[in-house]
């Protein structure tokens, strides 16, 4: 029989539930918890194979509450993902940086980053109704499931 990895997923969802929606898309495809950032306060990591890391994007980056998290964190190794909605997901690789940036300080590995469209009411969108309000979408999820299970089958074969 083969053991199956454990992969752990920390999300904070806020506004519209769209992270949420999407952590639990991965969660499924890659037989996962999902757990909150004061959750994962108290979870005993050090077993986990993969982590994920995600929340919407707030002004260009993750909630405060995961970057917080992750800077309480002893120094460990691990891989880890990083995934996210926005309402410009073009620009993921700049808004997941200062995530990034504190995960390969703390001695973790980025192995793959996810960003889809979400539905973005922050600020003065709010008076237009905001951006990608049908999104995610089930392309959205297809793409976010596809996503985990190429990072399932990595992981399964250094397993």
């Amino acid at each position: 029989m083969i053991e199956q990895p454990l992969i752990r997923i920390i999300c904070t969802s806020v506004h519209h539930n769209n992270t949420g929606r999407v952590a639990d898309t991965l969660a499924d495809a890659l037989h996962a918890n999902v757990h909150s950032p004061e959750e994962a306060k108290t979870l005993d990591v050090s077993e986990s194979d993969l982590l994920g890391f995600g929340s919407g994007i707030y002004f260009g980056r993750h909630h405060q509450s995961l970057l917080q998290l992750v800077d309480s964190w002893p120094t460990r190794p691990c891989r880890v993902f990083i995934f996210s909605t926005a309402g410009l997901p073009f620009l993921r690789w700049f808004q997941h940086c200062a995530l990034r940036r504190r995960l390969v300080r703390r001695g973790f590995e980025v192995v793959a980053e996810f960003c889809c469209r979400g539905w973005d009411t922050v600020g003065p969108l709010w008076f237009m109704g905001g951006i990608n309000c049908k999104h995610p979408n089930a392309k959205d999820f297809a793409n976010a499931r596809a996503f985990a299970l190429k990072i399932k089958d990595t992981i399964q074969k250094d397993h």
